[in-house]
């Protein structure tokens, strides 16, 4: 008996077009419709099957202004904008590169692949989608490679290491970042975006050690990032890395050996105002908020998502981290203790 699907070239025609007309529409651009229901899918959805379509080539110089646009608002902690920019951003930059002839435009072109790409496994990871923040970081490490740049090259592999821990290959994820780090280390001289990067490297290996249980690694190498920071006086990446991050890691370094008393000590040592970084200024808080949840104490773990989500509500929309706890709050006996828990749980997302 014959298939009458296959004996219907125009049905199979129609059904291709329509499903191509909605996958299309999931993908222009991170169109207005789409990217305000969900921008996260339609990020997902442009990555694993970009438009037909070629995008328009722009010019170098507003390529580096448009990654510079998509890094500051990734930075203010607005995951779901920087989710529906960067569809069409990566488009551009493709389109970009494929129209220069020069040796140095295509190299730069693929620096600021690159850090797209390594930006956009950043936001992956956030919302634990750890199948595209692999994609993502695998894409970010060809650009790098590509480009030549020592520096590009070395924070991709950082992105690439961190998608290779929360795999499971905690060893290597670790070994990877700290040869990473030993490359840097003749050229750290050379300006303060090197020492910035060897820093961040560190932090990254000491993390590292500390999911795989090392309290002795994790010691050693947060300790050599102190003292790079302690470095660090000038320069672009040096509101990146600095005293205040090593600090920042101190805490969920402790949190994830379990040491929860520990980490809100360490976390008590911080001024979040001195945090210039939205970003990193709600992730303490969430990173405080697990802590209390991770001691037993709902109270705290409570007024520390409020703060949370007092810095950036995206924080708290899109981490499925958070959700976990938010759900946690709800069933503990003390829930009644925690006034407007049902509002917060439901402004967050989470079933109540």
């Amino acid at each position: 008996m014959t298939n009458p699907e296959e004996d219907d070239p125009m049905r199979r025609r129609t059904l291709l077009a329509g499903a191509g007309g909605l996958t299309a529409g999931a993908l222009v651009g991170a169109g207005p419709v789409y990217a305000a229901t969900d921008p996260i899918r339609a990020l997902g959805a442009a990555l694993l099957n970009p438009p037909m379509a070629k995008a328009e080539p722009i010019s170098l110089d507003e390529l580096r202004r448009a990654v510079a646009v998509a890094r500051s608002v990734f930075q203010q902690a607005k995951y779901g904008e920087v989710a529906a920019l960067m569809p069409q951003v990566l488009a551009r930059a493709m389109a970009t590169r494929a129209e220069l002839n020069s040796t140095d435009g295509v190299a730069a072109a693929n620096r600021h692949l690159a850090e797209l790409y390594a930006l956009t496994s950043e936001l992956m990871i956030k919302v634990s989608n750890d199948r595209l923040a692999w994609t993502a970081a695998d894409r970010a490490l060809q650009a790098a490679d590509a480009s030549g740049d020592a520096l590009t090259q070395a924070t991709t592999r950082r992105s690439w290491g961190i998608v290779l821990r929360r795999s499971g290959q905690a060893e290597t994820a670790r070994q990877l970042v700290l040869d990473t780090a030993a490359a840097l280390q003749p050229g750290l001289h050379r300006a303060p975006d090197y020492l910035s990067v060897y820093g961040t490297l560190l932090e990254t290996g000491a993390y590292t050690a500390a999911v795989d249980g090392d309290r002795d690694t994790a010691k050693a190498l947060i300790a050599e990032a102190s003292n790079a920071a302690a470095r660090v006086t000038a320069g672009p990446s040096a509101t990146a890395f600095n005293p205040t991050a090593v600090d920042l890691y101190q805490v969920s370094i402790a949190r994830v050996l379990g040491d929860s008393g520990t980490a809100i000590e360490y976390a008590r040592r911080i001024d979040p105002l001195a945090i210039p970084v939205v970003e990193r200024r709600a992730r303490f808080y969430s990173d405080v908020a697990r802590a209390f949840h991770q001691w037993g104490k709902p109270e705290p773990c409570y007024r520390a998502l409020l703060a949370a989500e007092h810095a950036s509500p995206d924080e708290v929309r899109y981490r499925p981290a958070i959700h976990r706890i938010t759900e946690s709050l709800i069933r503990h006996p003390n829930a009644r203790n925690l006034p407007g828990l049902t509002a917060f749980a439901r402004r967050t997302g989470v079933p109540v």
